[in-house]
């Protein structure tokens, strides 16, 4: 609403008699001239609009950014690597996701999301968090303009490796236990912890990507009842709704450091009723060559009561770094980036694409024309969408690295990945081959048809390096 106000520079009420000495009407006016300053009686009338005081250094819009590749697609839109062309940051490598509004407007849980991720982007920042940089719209399309990190993805890793040495898990486990942290701390939980999500940066860093699933407002006490995330990393109480909180991701980590030292997630099968069954009944199996710290740690994060779980108590995260397995870390020296990371990616320039998929770095970077748009009331929904990184305001942006991501869900031999969740609006996580929504899934669910076997896409190996096989994938 714009307002209009007079600004009256006469002296209040009640400031006689503090011992200044009084002007003359000629002199206060000469005064006011030297300040830069119109006398009384010269005002000029300012509307109050967005146009006038939120005036950041930069208008942004697609117009700002040049498209270099396609980096993924799928049913909601694009995300392609781009180029700043325009203002601060120019000659800058970005990501930048494309959404069709009208796609996400099909479903209240999809818009609920999409704003829950974009708010939660903007208000965390960390080391081990993706970086929102700029948020814009159209009439028809929402753009989300990100940090890129040209590392890959941690899943390309672990296939590259088969199995981490746990020296190496340490490392990423201790990373992410930061970054789990600190979306607590915030009342936070993620909700959806897998080596899909995690990206690499330039350096070898991690990064949590994907945020459509987390839940805002979950403090000590809080519960939520949402059925989402990812089955294989799941945690029991998601499975059976009796209420869930920060416990699940300290569940999920225990399953990804079981995943990194072994090969896979613990409980699998064949279909995901059964999948689901194995989590909430068997036994957890520990094979031989564990290190004592690894087996006890494991053991505890995977505790299916989440009151007895690792992390679970009000200690959250500080219990997590007390445990014998990170005894080696330094946790300042780990916040700082001081610590080298295992696996350095070999990459030729920030443009550099190698480490996804082909099929879409090859295709000639085009946004479509923004044909369709929403009636004003509709966009309502996307009111305070636009934002501009503090960082980018005070021209003191660090320089990180790209992290765009858009691969299939990652297949075990007998069960395929199953995300169950509402749309996953994420940086990178969200675009697929196949277009629609993910599906929704009621517990007990019944069978599925048995799925297209899906191979991990392409990734160039470093230079002087060998992949390795034996992760038990499917397609390799």
């Amino acid at each position: 609403m714009a307002a209009v106000f007079d600004i009256d520079l006469e002296t209040e009420e009640g400031s006689e008699g503090d011992g200044e000495p009084e002007l003359s009407p000629a002199d206060a006016d000469l005064d006011l001239r030297t300040a830069g300053l119109e006398p009384a009686g010269h005002y000029e009338e300012v509307e109050l609009s967005e146009a006038s005081v939120n005036q950041s250094p930069e208008r942004i819009g697609p117009h700002c950014f040049e498209l270099l590749r396609v980096l993924g697609k799928g049913g909601y839109g694009k995300v392609f690597q781009v180029r700043k062309v325009q203002g601060t940051n120019v000659g800058k490598i970005f990501a930048m996701k494309v959404l069709r509004k009208a796609k996400i407007m099909r479903n209240a849980k999809d818009t609920a999301h999409t704003r829950a991720e974009r708010s939660i982007l903007e208000a965390v920042r960390h080391p081990f968090i993706v970086e929102l940089v700029y948020a814009f719209q159209t009439r028809g399309k929402l753009y989300l303009i990100l940090e890129c990190l040209s590392g890959g993805e941690l899943f390309m890793q672990l296939e590259r490796e088969g199995i981490f040495m746990e020296d190496t898990a340490c490392f990423y486990l201790g990373e992410i236990t930061l970054a789990l942290g600190h979306l607590h701390s915030q009342g936070i939980i993620y909700r959806d912890l897998k080596p899909e999500n995690i990206m690499l940066s330039s350096q070898g860093h991690i990064k949590l990507t994907d945020f459509g699933l987390c839940k805002e407002s979950i403090h000590e006490g809080s519960v939520t009842h949402t059925f989402c995330g990812t089955i294989e990393y799941m945690a029991p109480e998601i499975l059976t709704r009796s209420g869930h909180n920060r416990a699940v991701d300290w569940w999920s980590l225990g399953a990804l450091m079981y995943d990194m030292l072994t090969g896979s997630p613990p409980f699998t099968a064949e279909n995901r009723k059964k999948t689901i069954d194995k989590i909430l009944r068997a036994k957890l199996a520990l094979p031989a060559y564990l290190t004592p710290d690894a087996r006890d740690l494991l053991k505890k994060f995977l505790k299916r009561n989440p009151s007895q779980r690792l992390g679970g108590g009000p200690g959250d995260v500080a219990d997590v770094q007390k445990h014998p397995f990170f005894r080696h870390i330094n946790w300042e020296d780990l916040l700082a980036r001081q610590v080298d990371p295992p696996f350095r990616p070999c990459l030729q320039s920030e443009e550099d694409v190698s480490q996804f998929d082909t099929r879409f770095t090859r295709q000639t970077p085009v946004d479509s024309p923004d044909d369709m748009s929403l009636s004003d009331s509709a966009n309502q929904a996307f009111l305070g969408f636009t934002y501009v990184a503090p960082s980018v305001l005070e021209g003191i942006k660090e320089g990180f690295s790209f992290q765009p991501k858009l691969r299939s869900p990652r297949r075990l031999n007998s069960s395929p990945r199953t995300p169950i969740s509402p749309l996953k609006f994420s940086p990178f996580e969200g675009f697929r081959a196949s277009a629609g929504p993910a599906e929704s899934m009621e517990l007990p669910p019944p069978p599925p048809p048995p799925p297209v076997s899906s191979a991990p896409l392409p990734i160039r190996t470093p230079t002087g390096k060998k992949s390795k096989k034996g992760r038990g994938r499917s397609g390799r």
